[in-house]
């Protein structure tokens, strides 16, 4: 079988360094995007992978980035849409204007500029379609305490997806999100010590392996474009999803 090829955006670390791995290991090409060259390199850990260094705010190097795909491969068959960022919790008269914009434009912007140009290529190419995935988020459902920005930018990430489920239909490109809860990685640390709850009080969550959420990502990815799976949540069972608040 032809081997596929996908982008993967916040390549540098956590989830997105566990599905960049995974798809390697599956024969995919592989595209790692992030600001961080050297982390993206050791996220490839000698594989053949195609480091993109690139900031996702900024339109040009967004550009730039999918252009080089196009010269390197021709064609781009699914994007992992995975960068992004998070505040601590405030009350949002606390929380500073500036720290605002900067996660919009990381967690929409960012997403909005990636999710452009891979369908422009997916349109262009021939034949034409693909598939993108977009990295959600529990927050997509219920907030967590002080989360105002964070929970904003991912049920705008849930107008994106669902636009581009629509709007990819002629040219035979799918859009999928997947909303994941308390994968086990640096960003996620923090739920295993204490973190705050609804009711006030400080409690620990549990986690689960960030290996299944690429594993998830992976059986998406892999599924005819005829097929999609729109939404699907991954999380940790005893994580206090259902009963916040």
């Amino acid at each position: 079988m032809e081997r596929r090829h996908i982008v993967i955006t916040g390549a540098g670390s956590g989830i997105g360094r566990a599905t960049a791995r995974r798809f390697l290991q599956a024969g995919w090409h592989v595209g790692l995007i992030g600001r961080r060259v050297e982390a993206l390199a050791a996220t490839a850990a000698g594989d053949a992978a195609l480091i993109l260094p690139c900031d996702v705010t900024d339109p040009a190097s967004v550009e730039a980035a999918f252009a080089r795909i196009a010269a390197e491969w021709g064609r781009l068959d699914v994007l992992f849409n995975n960068a992004g960022m998070s505040l601590p919790g405030k009350p949002i008269d606390e929380i500073a204007v500036e720290d605002w914009l900067a996660l919009c434009n990381v967690n929409i912007t960012g997403m909005f500029l990636t999710a452009r140009a891979a369908f422009g290529q997916m349109r262009r190419q021939t034949p034409a379609g693909g598939r993108i995935i977009n990295n959600g988020s529990i927050s997509a459902h219920a907030p967590r305490p002080g989360s105002a920005p964070y929970t904003m930018s991912k049920h705008a990430v849930t107008g994106l997806t669902k636009t581009l489920a629509l709007d990819g239909r002629p040219w035979n490109i799918a859009c999928g999100q997947i909303d994941i809860g308390n994968a086990a990685t640096d960003m996620a640390a923090k739920m295993a010590v204490g973190v705050p709850q609804a009711d006030g009080s400080i409690r620990a969550e549990p986690l689960m392996d960030v290996g299944l959420v690429a594993d998830a990502v992976l059986h998406m990815a892999q599924l005819p474009l005829e097929v999609n799976i729109p939404f699907v949540t991954i999380m940790a069972s005893a994580m206090p999803l259902f009963g916040r608040g």
